[in-house]
């Protein structure tokens, strides 16, 4: 760590945290920050002409702002214990940014607790109150949301006690650790949510025994050794989303979802997107179906010797897989015998908080700059997803490490959290053209993938839908729509908690819940209504679905690949042991 002789005082070592702090945050994703800002002041400006065009609401708004913060000041003088001490607001339930004893205990921080959640519910209230549509209502009370957040006095060391208890117990300590962690994360480009130092992929991350059998200019195909003396005829491929590396699906032994699939007495392949430069940049949705997708379902068959494949996808990678389903019924070819879908959107009409990311103008210049970079940086998405959970991926870090001067603790999740892809740019631009803007996966003949119109109400593959209550990327309302949109039967699970969390859930953890056999036919919220809540996870109960479909048993491969597809080298690969610089 950093010598305290390096800084003559305290007032020192703050301005150099701040200067560094601004350094990181701007340089871990400038293209983002910049985009952000000029969202911001639009849906400012938006907030300040309905303020004129409807004073009453702005009025009403002030005066009970005004009235709060006068009961809170006269409730500052009242002595401690009594009946009028009792707290003017509280901060939401799930809100740990003061769940520190010295915010309760000091009048002074109570007070400066209290008056800025005033202001941030006054703040939000007056979004929430404007006349505007929906898109633009949406973005400014994101905006609002996050401006409110930043501003949280647990932000900012000489307003949050906890931080100045710590510096004064370590006698000034925490503030020059602190300070370290801030100019390691800015060399490294990012804030650090977890010990990075404390995983290694192959080591003690993505550690399930295989072997990459095949490789091309855009995957590499894994085959998993076999955990059980018989398998299931029909293989298992898995295709993870793009946007993030496979490995999320093989964390470590007792949360290992791909684990779990071979104890099952499933021969299990998982296809591990390429890490792509500059020099990708063209590559192309179609790419990704027929370079990925199907050239791994040609090989799975051809090692397997089978007929029939069944698949599992999470997020973008379902979208992809949808895509396939499609075509694939457009060529009358049934290699898919079960398709399985985690957390996946395919209708885009309620694409979630993602949404104030994604307008025409925005696109736009997301387009101009992608002219120049020719691939979307990793590092730019990851930070937009951290945006989204700001107070949990962005500000109760920035608190933790470099106000605390605490190193985070070693967390797998967030490690692969950490670890982002770039995506190339034609293929990017197209995807949120098609999808996020004008919808068009769900709309028949709107799109020609591989050559063939694609209308996924034609698809047949028996489905499974897993959804998450909680998810904010791809919400379950929205995932909910699938139920009819294929042609085919498709059973619809409801997952406790959100987008990562409610999938990595293995059974032997006896976490959260999920619902199951609700009503269809009268909405989403009636289907939960209606649904049946099962304790635990779902992991069993996929397992029982996908039981029709996996075909005879027979023994169990004794090695990957065949005569033709040979081990290439170990799993995971080294596709992806790349990373974002």
């Amino acid at each position: 760590m950093a010598n305290k002789a390096l800084f003559k005082n305290p007032q020192e070592i703050f301005d150099a945290y701040f200067e560094r702090l601004d350094d990181l945050i701007e340089g871990q994703s400038a293209a983002v920050v910049q985009e952000m800002s000029k969202e911001f002041l639009r849906a400012w400006n938006d907030l300040a002409i309905q303020t004129i065009q409807h004073p009453q609401d702005w009025i009403d708004t002030m005066v009970r702002y005004q009235r709060d913060q006068m009961n809170l000041w006269l409730k500052f003088f009242t002595a401690p214990g009594s009946e009028q001490a009792v707290p003017v607001v509280s901060p939401d339930r799930g809100d740990r940014r003061f769940s520190g004893k010295e915010w309760r205990d000091n009048p002074v921080f109570d007070y400066i607790k209290q008056s800025y959640l005033l202001a941030s519910n006054m703040l939000n209230r007056l979004a929430d109150t404007t006349h505007l549509d929906q898109e633009n209502k949406k973005k400014l009370k994101f905006y609002t949301r996050f401006f409110a957040d930043a501003m949280s006095p647990s932000n900012f060391a000489l307003t949050n006690p906890e931080v100045i208890q710590h510096a004064v117990d370590t006698k000034g300590q925490s503030l020059i650790d602190g300070l370290q962690l801030l100019m390691e994360d800015l060399e490294k480009g990012h804030i650090s949510m977890t010990d990075e130092a404390a995983f290694k992929l192959g080591t003690n991350l993505a550690t399930t025994l295989g072997s990459v059998i095949y490789e091309n200019e855009l995957m590499q195909l894994i085959q998993y050794k076999p955990t059980t003396e018989k398998v299931a005829q029909r293989p298992l491929l898995v295709i993870p989303p793009f946007i993030n590396k496979f490995y999320i699906l093989d964390l470590q032994p007792d949360n290992s979802f791909v684990k779990y699939a071979a104890d099952q007495g499933n021969t299990v392949f998982i296809i591990s997107w390429l890490n792509p430069d500059k020099d990708k940049s063209k590559l192309t949705w179609d790419d990704y179906l027929a370079a990925g997708v199907f050239t791994a379902l040609d090989v799975v068959k051809q090692i397997t010797g089978g007929d029939k494949v069944n698949t599992v996808a999470w997020c973008v990678g379902g979208t992809l897989l949808a895509s396939a389903l499609a075509v694939l019924q457009a060529r009358n070819d049934a290699t898919v015998a079960s398709a399985t879908f985690f957390t996946s959107l395919l209708d885009f009409s309620e694409p979630g908080e993602i949404g104030v990311f994604v307008d025409e103008v925005q696109v736009a210049q997301r387009e101009a700059q992608l002219e120049h970079t020719g691939m979307l940086n990793g590092r730019d998405l990851a930070m937009v997803f951290s945006m989204l959970r700001a107070n949990d991926l962005i500000w109760s870090y920035v608190v933790n490490n470099y106000l605390k001067g605490k190193t985070p603790p070693p967390f797998d999740i967030l490690y692969w959290n950490s670890d982002p892809t770039n995506l190339p740019a034609s293929m990017y631009i197209s995807y949120v053209q098609n999808m996020y803007l004008e919808n068009k996966l769900v709309q028949p003949g709107a799109l020609t993938m591989c050559g063939h119109p694609i209308d996924l109400s034609t698809v047949t593959t028996p489905s499974y839908f897993l959804s998450t209550i909680e998810d904010h990327i791809a919400p379950w309302t929205a995932t909910f729509k699938t139920v009819d949109l294929f042609a085919g039967p498709v059973e619809f699970v409801l997952g406790a908690s959100g987008h990562i969390a409610g999938v990595i859930n293995p059974p032997a953890k006896h976490k959260r819940n999920y619902w199951v056999d609700g009503e269809r036919g009268k909405g989403a919220e009636h289907w939960q209504q209606t649904a049946t809540s099962q304790p635990g996870s779902w992991w069993p109960h996929w397992i029982e679905w996908l039981a029709q479909f996996r075909g005879a048993e027979a023994a169990a491969p004794e090695l990957p690949g065949n005569n033709k597809f040979k081990v290439i080298e170990p799993a995971p690969g080294r596709y992806v042991t790349k990373r974002v610089d």
